[in-house]
């Protein structure tokens, strides 16, 4: 039991890692932990669009950047340089955990990307990218717009037919739309016009 629990205070620090394509233009980007969250959320539902185990997709994406709390995030230019021991991050992260042996094998399936699943949990690790970069375009950072020019050619790293049409979606999108032209005060309640 003590090292399920220290392993869910170590989980706990994956809010305070920071991603570190923020550093290009001062962009101000989610931490793991939120990315992790929209990963999960983004691979549950291109699972239930590709007819795949949705309870498998779920805890892969829980899982697909859990090393970074021991071995960081790396960016773009980073990853041309750095070398990160993530079988071993994984390995000692999970030591005597309860779902020790599941969770090593989700993540060195995720790493292999072979399995329909794990090409999910990558589309939806790209897609949340695209998302975050809309985000930060409808706040006014000019950065992200010659970013997501560059990522351009990531639509044909996709893997699934859902990803690429949620790609092309994201990318006309209004980030602001649910809330502007959804269900509030305005169009639905009391400030309504007559």
């Amino acid at each position: 039991m003590r090292a399920d629990i220290n392993f869910l205070f170590e989980m706990g620090t994956l809010r305070h890692v920071r991603r570190t394509w923020n550093q290009f233009g001062g962009l101000s980007m989610a931490n793991d932990a939120e990315h992790t969250f929209r990963v999960a959320v983004l691979a549950w539902l291109i699972a239930e669009r590709e007819g795949v185990d949705t309870n498998q997709v779920l805890k892969m994406a829980i899982v697909h950047d859990m090393t970074e709390i021991r071995t960081g995030d790396v960016n773009m230019v980073s990853r041309l340089y750095a070398v990160r021991k993530e079988e071993e991050a994984i390995n000692d992260q999970t030591e005597e955990v309860a779902m020790q042996d599941e969770m090593r094998a989700l993540w060195r399936e995720c790493e292999e990307r072979k399995t329909k699943a794990a090409k999910i949990v990558k589309d939806a690790d790209n897609l949340d990218i695209e998302l975050e970069l809309m985000e930060s375009m409808a706040r006014g950072e000019v950065f992200s717009r010659a970013l997501q020019k560059k990522r351009e050619a990531i639509r044909d790293k996709l893997f699934t037919k859902t990803a690429k049409q949620l790609f092309d979606e994201i990318r006309v999108a209004d980030p602001n739309e649910w809330v502007l032209e959804g269900k509030n005060r305005f169009t639905h309640g009391d400030w309504k016009k007559k």
